[in-house]
């Protein structure tokens, strides 16, 4: 989760609330069933430790204040009504970043009721932006283009987060690096992408790939073989999370900052950039960090004396964009860039200044004409590190598939991201770079994901042009990963099984 992040002073809506702060009993409760899911995920084995104090908080707040709400509404003022309506808004962010999806939408339902409650019991004026909210939570639950069902044809949720058995484990003999993932900048900043509150789907996805799946510690304890002392589990941290919505260079430069200082001893920045492309305006006479563009910082609170975006002098670089010489200053500890935008090959033009442990997983900058319709619901390469299977099934052109076929298709991933790691770390060529970080499980399986995504796009038929495929900084050693016939070979089991292997280019491997 998000583990004591500082909240950025962003604009709000003023329908969506904070995180924070003290709220007044709502009123009226209707009988449903959040009741039941939010008592299971306070009392579910092992799970409330992994729910930070301030979340933990709001989920025993709001069950007060529904189970007193009943008491109250009869000759309630509309403003009352109204901080209801925020505190139901303000939960279903909560169990958006737990994950609680099945909750989400019984609350999405709950809120709907109230809302059409508050419209028709008082003469108001925010009905349209109290159902925007609605629309907005309904088009991110409904973001993923894939649904996985059960016999019964009921929605199976799944969980992206990181399991015991999700990252390949490392072989005796592999020589990687010890370096362990510390904290991790999530930012998104792209237009019209699907959001809820300041969180848009991409974002919501990396932050998912960048948690442990809840241990319960009680279920562990009673394998066989488990000792009581000696062999009792440790509970593994997640990183600390900073989410930044739409940020202006200030905000960003802030938390980049705060976040490198307090970075431990033999630990890792990560930062996520989701974010429009900005390219350089004019010709350069030289290529540094600064001639190539960036992403998009937003621009409200930076515009210096009043001058727009475009009323700037042509020769100057562009003020309102996060450089690749933005981010020097922080390659003196190691670092590692994912970069998702129209815009990413920017940041292939770095210089590695002080010899720290430095990769850059960029995104291509541009999708087959058949796929770019779906931006809005997120982008492919962020849904590739946040689920391959899924991501694989889209390309393919499957929208649904079910449970039991997933499953199978999940196991015969799993065994690729073995051969994955496999590649990686017997390559002659690699760079050293990406064995440093190959250590920390959440880097290893984003690595692992992003060569699963690479090769997938390289061997489909659409995806033809060079700005279609996944980029790195330093470069990997292609015919040793992204092109290498074991993986290749895999790539076209995996569409046997889902029989899609006609989408896939054949004559792109020799007989194995």
């Amino acid at each position: 989760m998000v583990r004591g992040a500082r909240q950025q002073q962003q604009p709000r809506s003023r329908l969506v609330p904070r995180l924070s702060g003290t709220v007044e009993k709502p009123p009226r409760k209707r009988k449903s069933r959040t009741e039941f899911a939010l008592k299971e995920i306070m009392s579910s084995g092992g799970a409330e430790d992994d729910i930070p104090q301030g979340e933990r908080k709001t989920v025993t707040d709001f069950c007060y204040l529904l189970d007193k709400s009943k008491q109250l509404f009869n000759g309630l003022r509309p403003e009352l009504v109204v901080k209801k309506l925020r505190y139901y808004a303000r939960f279903i962010v909560v169990c958006l970043l737990l994950n609680k999806m099945d909750v989400v939408k019984d609350l999405v339902k709950e809120l709907s009721d109230e809302i059409e409650d508050y419209t028709h019991r008082f003469n108001t004026e925010d009905q349209v932006e109290w159902n925007l909210v609605l629309q907005e939570v309904a088009a991110f639950i409904e973001a993923d283009p894939v649904m996985v069902l059960n016999d019964d044809n009921t929605i199976v949720i799944t969980s992206n987060r990181l399991a015991e058995t999700g990252a390949p484990l490392l072989e005796q003999g592999m020589i990687v690096g010890q370096l362990s993932l510390a904290d991790a900048l999530i930012i998104g900043n792209c237009n019209n992408q699907v959001k809820f509150s300041e969180l848009t789907v991409d974002m919501f996805r990396m932050l998912q790939a960048l948690e442990r799946e809840p241990m319960n510690l009680a279920s562990q304890m009673n394998k066989p073989g488990m000792q009581e002392s000696a062999d009792k589990p440790t509970r593994r941290e997640n990183p600390h999370k900073y989410l930044l919505y739409k940020p202006t260079f200030s905000q960003l430069y802030t938390f980049l900052a705060a976040s490198f200082k307090e970075l431990p001893a033999n630990s890792v920045l990560l930062i996520y950039l989701s974010a429009t492309g900005v390219f350089p305006t004019g010709r350069s006479d030289s290529e540094g960090p600064y001639d190539f563009g960036g992403v998009l910082t937003n621009s409200n609170r930076d515009i210096i004396n009043g001058d727009a975006i475009h009323k700037r002098n042509q020769s100057h670089k562009e003020m309102h964009c996060l450089h690749p010489g933005d981010l020097y200053p922080f390659t003196r500890k190691p670092l590692f860039i994912i970069v998702d935008s129209s815009n990413s090959v920017a940041y292939k033009n770095f210089t590695n200044l002080f010899g720290q442990p430095l990769v850059c997983l960029l995104s291509p900058t541009a999708y087959p004409k058949a796929l770019q319709d779906q931006s809005q619901r997120g982008s492919l390469f962020t849904l590739f590190l946040n689920n391959p299977l899924m991501a694989f099934l889209f390309v393919s052109g499957l929208s649904s598939m079910r449970r039991g076929l997933w499953e199978k298709c999940q196991e015969y991933l799993r065994k690729i991201n073995r051969d994955i790691a496999q590649l990686l770390t017997h390559s002659r060529s690699i760079d050293q770079a990406f064995l440093q970080f190959f250590g920390d499980e959440f880097l290893r399986l984003l690595l692992t994901r992003f060569i699963f995504c690479s090769a997938t796009m390289r061997m489909h038929k659409i995806f033809r042009e060079t700005r279609n495929y996944p980029e790195t900084y330093p470069q990997l050693p292609r015919d040793e990963t992204v092109e290498n016939p074991l993986l290749q070979k895999h790539i076209l089991e995996l569409a046997s099984i889902l029989d899609v292997r006609n989408v896939f280019l054949e004559n792109t491997i020799d007989d194995y």
